[in-house]
Formats: structure tokens, sequence, C-alpha cells
């Protein structure tokens, strides 16, 4: 299937997941993982080409994926990625003031409250007010995909969420953003280990989050290909899948599988990345626990 075109216009890396690379090595893997987890992958990417077709009733015969809730093989794909996207596009071009916003929303993930809270800007008075605006919404203000660690911050001079958003973030982020200017396809990976100083606050999983959507729009800086960050929920299929390999460049070699997941742009498929490997180890653990009676049951339900 073709990349809708609105995606297509939402994102501007997709010509780096298309364009042509030297034959890689096969991974070094166990085969027997891999078969299970393409076959989770094609069938996940059917399950968003009939939804994205419009098909209605069962979208698959596999009682797992029918019944519960699983993240896109793409993360460009995500609903909420899609709307922290939109908004931010006509910015997109101060990328100082683009940084500032996309880290806000990650951390505030809840789109009704990006809403309603408008933009975050360097200038001192409207930081007052943009707390203001972030302070008077409604509870719960702030979404659960990605897990901010309150802790680090009570001792700081910005202790709560809304003081740390609307006050330390333009503090910190235009160095961060001249820092990131100077990258050429750097790693994910190795860029957190050059912000972290910069943050001032051990935040390497939000990080993570918002490199990414830094690699969608502005690809000549990051490489989503080279190594990368395994987080705690896809750390467990990496070891099954690579054994002792180290895991952030075990993934990294998994371009090296050239699995068509069945959507492409300007009719070349896309490539999975080591980013794209990350997200589908986490949500294979899922699956698998599912299928043996463990985990978190989240039920799938129809977006209205």
């Amino acid at each position: 299937m073709e990349l809708p075109t609105h995606l297509k216009s939402l994102y501007r890396h997709w010509p780096k997941h298309v364009s042509p690379i030297p034959d890689l090595p096969k991974p070094l893997c166990d085969d027997e993982t891999l078969k299970q987890i393409d076959a989770f992958v094609l069938e996940r990417m059917r399950i968003w080409e009939r939804k994205t077709r419009g098909q209605k009733g069962p979208l698959t015969d596999d009682p797992i994926l029918a019944h519960y809730r699983f993240c896109n093989i793409y993360r460009e794909f995500d609903r909420q990625t899609i709307a922290f996207h939109e908004r931010l596009n006509p910015i997109r071009d101060d990328f100082p003031l683009w940084l500032l916003n996309m880290f806000a929303y990650r951390m505030i993930a809840n789109t009704d409250t990006v809403t309603q809270i408008g933009l975050l800007t360097f200038n001192p008075k409207e930081q007052k007010s943009f707390f203001e605006r972030l302070n008077s919404t409604s509870r719960p203000r702030f979404g659960t995909p990605y897990v901010f660690p309150v802790s680090t911050i009570l001792k700081s001079d910005t202790p709560t969420r809304e003081t740390f958003i609307a006050f330390h973030l333009p503090k910190v982020m235009r160095g961060i953003a001249a820092e990131i200017s100077t990258w050429k396809d750097m790693s994910v990976y190795d860029g957190i280990r050059r912000i972290i100083p910069l943050f001032r606050f051990q935040h390497e999983f939000l990080w993570t989050e918002v490199l990414i959507d830094v690699a969608y729009q502005y690809p000549e800086r990051i490489d989503l290909f080279a190594r990368f960050p395994i987080g705690p929920g896809s750390l467990p299929t990496m070891q099954r899948l690579g054994g002792a390999q180290e895991s952030s460049e075990f993934v990294a070699t998994l371009a090296g599988h050239r699995l068509d997941g069945g959507v492409s742009y300007n009719g070349i498929p896309l490539r999975l990345s080591a980013e794209n490997w990350e997200g589908i180890g986490c949500e294979f653990r899922k699956y698998t626990n599912l299928k043996n009676g463990m985990g978190r049951k989240r039920l799938y339900r129809e977006n209205p």
C-alpha cells in the first residue's frame, strides 16, 4: 500500500527510508524467533492497511491482535504523533521553538491539553501565561504513554511538571537546539549522551522519543538506522533474538533483514530502521505475554 498523502507531506524523513543502501550482512539472530516476529509484523501491518482503507468488521483472525491494543509498527502512524507534528509543522523552520514545544508535548502526552494551552515560547512574560493556562486545564492533564520521573525534579527550582515545562525547558532548549544543529547522521544513542549534560536531568527515555521526532522532520541530523537505545519493554525480545550481543548495537544490524511490511513511498517499500525494530521488540513481548496468559490486558476499542 502506498503511504497516504497526508503522511507523505507530514514528515520529511521518508526519502532516507527508501534510499539505496549497501548490502548488509544477515543479522546473527535466533531464526525461529525472527520468523515469529516477521509474522507478527506482517499481520500488524495488514491490520493497519485494512483500517486505513476503511474496512469494517474483523480486521484480523488473530485473537490476540483482534482483542488487545498494540502500537503501530511505524510510530509515524500513531494518532498522538500525527497530532503533535501537525500542530508544530507551521513552526518547523524555527528549530529551537519547534524543539521546545515538541519536548513539552511529549511530556504532557495529552492532545486535549496541548490543544488548550497553545505554544510555549522563549519570552519570559509569555511563559508565565503558558504556565497559568497549563495549570488551569482539567485533570488528568497529563497522559501516560511516556514515564516522566517526577522524583528527579523535586529538589530543583522547578519541582512540578507544570513549572518544569513552563520555566526550565525554555532555559535550556536553545543551547540543546544549537548542539543538535551541529550533528550529521548522529545516532540517537550517542545524541542522548551529548544532550543530558545540557539538559541537567537524567531523562533519557523522553529524549529518545523527542530525538525520534527530530529525525522525522530534520533527517539530516539523526540516523534512525544507527545504534539505538533499547527500553526495558523491548530488551527481553532483543536478548531472545540476539543472544549475548549488545542490544543497542544489535538492533541496528536488523536493517540487514529486509522485511517488506507492505507500505511504500513513491512505489518503493519502506525499510525498517533500528527505531522501528526497537518498537517491534516491545510490541512482540506484549503479544507473546498475552498468548501465554500473562501481561497487562489493554483491550482494543475502535476510535470514534
